[in-house]
């Protein structure tokens, strides 16, 4: 049990304004177009859009950030790839 003696309880608390947070939010749009049962269909996503906030944009509703650059995102070729790759 030698390998839980580094472990930390994570902080119950908020990041303080100083931090770096960034937070992105994302939407799938997927097609049904394939049937892999009786009553159901493969849900193939084609369309992921993304946008970021951290907390120097957070209240500002449109425009690139100075901190977290561009903010809206949209991948169509691969759309789990490119979205996973981004992050």
């Amino acid at each position: 049990m030698d390998h839980l003696c580094c472990m930390r309880p994570l902080k119950d608390a908020l990041p303080s304004a100083g931090d770096k947070v960034l937070y992105v939010f994302h939407e799938f749009e997927a097609t049904q177009n394939i049937r892999y049962a009786d009553e159901a269909k493969l849900h193939v996503p084609n369309l992921v859009c993304v946008q970021n906030v951290c907390s120097r944009c957070e209240v500002v509703e449109d425009g690139d950030c100075v901190q977290c650059g561009r903010r809206k995102h949209s991948f169509w070729q691969d759309p789990v790839l490119e979205l996973l790759s981004y992050l």
